[in-house]
């Protein structure tokens, strides 16, 4: 499976943000990741593409929203109120292979397919 992440760029603190991500087929889950220098890869949100269910990273409910379009295999992740501590390279991720349970959504072990990564970086 392909991801294809879009939508990063240079932001002002209090602006918003949509990233897009497109698989080349059906993944069960979808999922962003995020990775800030010095830091390690931190889950950020996951959506399953059965129902809608959603599932998003301590502190950061509220502020961003996941969504799906199942018809073209996308996901998004709407940021706003972005703040300077949200500057990172943000990864879409995807399982494609078979079901997880939902508390197993937030490791980054859990996903077969990673995007290249798209930098979002938040200026004060």
């Amino acid at each position: 499976v392909q991801l294809q992440a879009s939508g990063g760029g240079l932001v002002q603190a209090g602006d918003s943000l949509r990233l897009s991500c497109t698989a080349s087929t059906r993944t069960y889950v979808m999922g962003w990741f995020r990775q800030a220098p010095g830091k390690e890869r931190e889950f950020v949100a996951a959506i399953a593409w059965s129902g809608g269910s959603t599932n998003y990273g301590d502190s950061l409910k509220g502020r961003f929203t996941i969504s799906r379009d199942n018809a073209k295999n996308t996901w998004h992740l709407q940021m706003n109120s972005l703040k300077p501590e949200d500057t990172a390279v943000y990864y879409c991720a995807g399982r494609s292979t078979a079901r997880i349970v939902f508390s197993a959504w937030s490791s980054a072990d859990s996903y077969d397919s990673w995007g290249q990564g798209t930098l979002v970086t938040v200026s004060s």
